[in-house]
């Protein structure tokens, strides 16, 4: 483990990670999933004008990390009752989620073009460039782009940006700066789900790794600092403490007040996407906003 210690928030999503954090989205402070499951499903028409744009050449819908999908689903049923030709592509880094949503989308939209793509993200969008030659229209939404430093979430954007043609189009979800207490609220419910979930990882550590976390000796612990955007989640060590990890023959010591960094959630400025999206390659053409103003899927293009 690092010094200072840290862990990657990629491992959450265990079998019992994936059920806590569904749990997360259906939490009443996590404003998250409901902002942006408003965009989509009340102003669905015109976020598939501007997807459409404005012609009838048939393209790919590809989905970073797809899940259940159930945002997209207001799209891509709009789409296959307008009689628009595309196909959707959803990525996912689960064989299990490409599995469910073959399944579970050929019931639902009947007629919709699938082929679910599963691996690493930039890989997966090599692979679907050669499969066809048709414009590109990439979704990343959830305020995914969040779960990076800034700098790392502009590194990101310009590998997205040179994954793609001139002409292709990306839709980020951003969750926009608001009231501090409302931001710090959504990683710190009453329930203690949150708490649940990061504590979760050093369960499936001592499971998986042969480890002997004391998970009561360590305390979820998130901040929030307003002028930079950035919210972290740690866990405090609440204890002087040795942690055995037998897999790998290593003792890791942990200092009383000691923090393991979690992972990070970012929150952004409108100003600050666009000039993300002008720095990586991108124009920010149209911005999407639900009624509280509090999350925004952009539209952007790229040069």
């Amino acid at each position: 483990m690092a010094n200072p210690k840290r862990l990657d928030s990629k491992y959450f999503y265990d079998t019992a990670g994936d059920g806590l954090f569904q749990d997360i989205m259906n939490c009443p402070e996590y404003y998250l999933t409901d902002c942006e499951l408003e965009i989509f499903s009340e102003q669905t028409e015109a976020l598939a004008n501007l997807i459409c744009a404005d012609n009838d050449e048939a393209f790919d819908l590809i989905e970073l990390g797809a899940g259940d999908a159930m945002k997209s689903s207001y799209l891509l049923k709009h789409l296959v009752n307008k009689g628009v030709d595309f196909t959707y592509l959803p990525i996912d880094i689960s064989s299990h989620v490409i599995e469910l949503l073959d399944n579970e989308l050929a019931q639902n939209i009947p007629g919709l073009k699938f082929e679910g793509l599963n691996g690493e993200y930039f890989q997966m969008l090599k692979k679907a460039a050669a499969m066809s030659n048709k414009r590109k229209v990439v979704l990343f939404l959830g305020s995914n782009i969040g779960n990076m430093p800034v700098a790392d979430a502009e590194k990101f954007c310009y590998e997205l940006r040179n994954s793609l043609s001139p002409g292709d189009m990306a839709v980020i979800g951003f969750d926009l700066k608001k009231n501090p207490k409302t931001i710090l609220d959504a990683y710190n419910d009453k329930g203690g789900i949150t708490k649940s979930f990061n504590l979760n990882l050093l369960k499936r550590i001592n499971a998986e790794l042969d480890a002997d976390f004391n998970i009561s000796q360590f305390e979820h612990y998130p901040t929030y600092d307003p002028e930079t955007g950035s919210c972290k989640s740690y866990l405090i060590s609440l204890a002087d403490q040795q942690v055995h990890i037998r897999s790998a023959n290593k003792n890791i010591n942990f200092q009383q007040n000691e923090y393991i960094f979690m992972e990070i959630s970012q929150k952004f400025t409108v100003q600050q996407t666009k000039d993300i999206a002008i720095g990586t390659g991108f124009i920010p053409a149209n911005y999407l906003f639900d009624s509280k103003n509090w999350f925004t899927d952009a539209i952007w293009i790229a040069k």
